[in-house]
C-alpha cells in the first residue's frame, strides 16, 4: 500500500469517526407538552405532535351509556387529583361512542380545571409504547395514553411490549400515566387465536392464559352493546336540539327509524351520520 493510499484512507477514517461522533451526541427529539392538551404519537420521530383542534363532542350528547360513562369519568377525575385509579378497556358494539367518551372524559376533567395531557397512541405503534413511557417520565404533567380500535392478529407480538407497558416491570408503570384503550373485543385477542394456542400447546391452559391475561392489565372494563329503538331516538332529539335542527318532531324519529332500517344497525355512529345528513338537507351548519 502506497504511502498516498494509506494518507486516503486515514482521511476517510477520520471523517467517518467524526460523522458516527455527531451522530452519537445528537441530543433526543424533545417534545412539548406545553404546546396543547392533546397529542399524537409518532413513533418514527419518538415525538408526541400537538393537536390544534381535537375531533370529539360534547360528552352530553353521548346518550345511552350512561352507567359507563358515569364510571370512566370517575376515573378519570380521581387521576387527574393524583389519586389511584385503572386502566380502562372499553370493548362492545361499533359506533357506540367508546373513542367519543374517552375524548369527551378528558375535556370534562380540563374544563373542571383538573389538567390532563391526552396522548393518542396508534395500534401499530405499540411496540414504541416503552419509548413514549420514558419520555412522559421526565415531564411533570399527567397523562392519559389512548389506542382506538386495539386488537391483535395471528402472529403478532406485539402484544407483548402493551403487557409490559401496562405493568411497568420492575420500575412499575409511573403514577403520572395510565392507559385507555377500545375495542371490539373483550380479550383483544381473536378467539380462534386462543383456540389455535390451545390445540397446539404442551400445556394449553398455559398457553391461553399468557394470551388472555393482556386484557386482565385493565383494572376496569367497561362494556358497550348495542342501543335499544328508544335510545337511538334519544340520540337523535338530543342532537337536534343540541345544534336547532329546523324539522317537526315526528318527521324527524321517522326519517331517522328509516335511516337506521336502511343501515341495518342503531348505535351514535348511525345516529350521527342521520344528523348530518339532514342538516345538510335544511341547509344549516353543524356547529358548537
Amino acid at each position: 500500500m502506497t504511502d498516498q493510499t494509506l494518507e486516503s484512507l486515514n482521511q476517510k477514517l477520520d471523517r467517518l469517526i467524526d460523522a458516527v461522533t455527531r451522530l452519537s451526541t445528537t441530543p433526543a427529539p424533545v417534545s412539548n407538552f406545553d404546546a396543547a392538551d392533546c397529542f399524537v404519537w409518532d413513533a418514527e420521530s419518538c415525538q408526541a405532535q400537538p393537536v390544534a383542534k381535537v375531533s370529539r363532542v360534547d360528552i352530553s350528547l353521548i346518550k345511552g351509556v350512561d352507567r359507563v360513562r358515569d364510571i370512566l369519568v370517575d376515573n378519570t377525575m380521581r387521576f387527574a387529583d393524583g389519586l389511584p385509579a385503572n386502566n380502562v378497556l372499553l370493548w362492545g358494539a361499533r359506533g357506540m361512542g367508546k373513542s367519543s367518551l374517552v375524548k369527551a372524559a378528558h375535556a370534562l376533567a380540563n374544563a373542571a380545571g383538573k389538567p390532563l395531557k391526552l396522548i393518542e397512541i396508534h395500534r401499530e405503534d405499540i411496540a414504541s409504547l416503552p419509548k413514549l413511557m420514558t419520555l412522559l417520565k421526565a415531564s411533570p404533567s399527567r397523562f392519559v395514553l389512548f389506542c382506538d380500535d386495539l386488537s391483535f392478529d395471528n402472529d403478532d407480538t406485539s402484544y407483548k411490549s402493551l403487557k409490559a407497558a401496562l405493568d411497568g416491570g420492575v420500575e412499575g408503570r409511573p403514577d403520572d400515566v395510565i392507559l385507555y384503550a377500545t375495542s371490539n373485543r373483550r380479550h383483544l385477542l381473536p378467539r380462534d387465536m386462543i383456540e389455535n394456542e390451545r390445540s397446539t400447546a404442551i400445556n394449553p391452559s398455559e398457553a391461553v392464559e399468557e394470551k388472555v391475561s393482556l386484557s386482565d392489565r385493565f383494572g376496569l372494563w367497561l362494556g358497550f352493546h348495542k342501543c335499544s329503538q328508544d335510545e337511538y331516538l334519544e340520540m337523535i332529539d338530543g342532537y337536534a336540539s343540541h345544534f336547532g335542527l329546523r324539522i317537526d318532531e315526528a318527521q324527524l324519529r321517522a326519517e331517522a327509524l328509516e335511516w337506521a332500517a336502511t343501515r341495518g344497525s342503531r348505535s351514535g355512529r348511525v345516529a350521527w351520520q342521520f344528523i348530518q345528513d339532514l342538516a345538510g338537507r335544511l341547509g344549516q351548519r353543524l356547529e358548537g
